[in-house]
């Protein structure tokens, strides 16, 4: 009887603070909001057969449910390391926004993108995409590929590489004169 008293005494204490109506619940979030899912020091890993094949790191990921065009966004950046099969970094990708859109299967990265490699070769551009199901990576905006090892920094517009960015193509190479005026128009940056 004792039991019966003490759980109906907190029945009711929990009933009567309940005094809030569906509409004012409602009221508290926008429909927007309750699309949108937050993570924070985000890790996400990737394999196949119990292999990994990459790993993407980002201090938040927004990610965007709706019914036709889901997304996720990384907005304050993201690094993505690809591994080869015997689990070694083959090369790594940075840059301070990526959209990754789930239908497309690709992932767009911008703003001061670098692609690295374990040769230590460097691509600097601002936009690339990566398209999840071929494994390319490619842009037809302005890049830079420096090179350490063969002392030599290539520069132009358009690039494709596989994600591993062992190998790579230049749409349009710029040398010479060309370059120096391209260097003079955009400011010596």
């Amino acid at each position: 009887m004792r039991y019966f008293f003490l759980t109906s005494f907190w029945l009711l204490v929990l009933l009567s603070s309940c005094s809030r109506t569906e509409a004012e619940i409602d009221a508290l979030f926008t429909a927007k909001d309750l699309k949108i899912e937050v993570a924070k020091d985000v890790e996400i890993f990737y394999s196949d057969s119990a292999q990994l094949k990459l790993k993407i790191s980002a201090p938040i990921l927004k990610r965007h449910i709706e019914k036709s065009k889901s997304y996720d966004e990384f907005p304050d950046g993201v690094k993505v390391e690809f591994y080869n099969p015997n689990g070694s970094i083959v090369s790594w990708l940075e840059s301070n926004y990526a959209i990754r859109k789930n239908k497309e299967k690709k992932i767009y990265v911008k703003d001061d993108v670098r692609l690295y490699n374990n040769k230590n070769d460097e691509l600097s551009t601002n936009e690339l995409i990566w398209d999840e199901e071929t494994g390319e990576m490619y842009t037809n905006k302005y890049v830079r590929i420096a090179q350490p090892t063969r002392g030599d920094t290539l520069f132009g517009y358009g690039f494709i590489a596989k994600q591993e960015f062992q190998r790579f193509q230049l749409n349009k190479k710029i040398t010479g004169i060309k370059f120096l005026e391209l260097e003079k128009a955009l400011g010596n940056q």
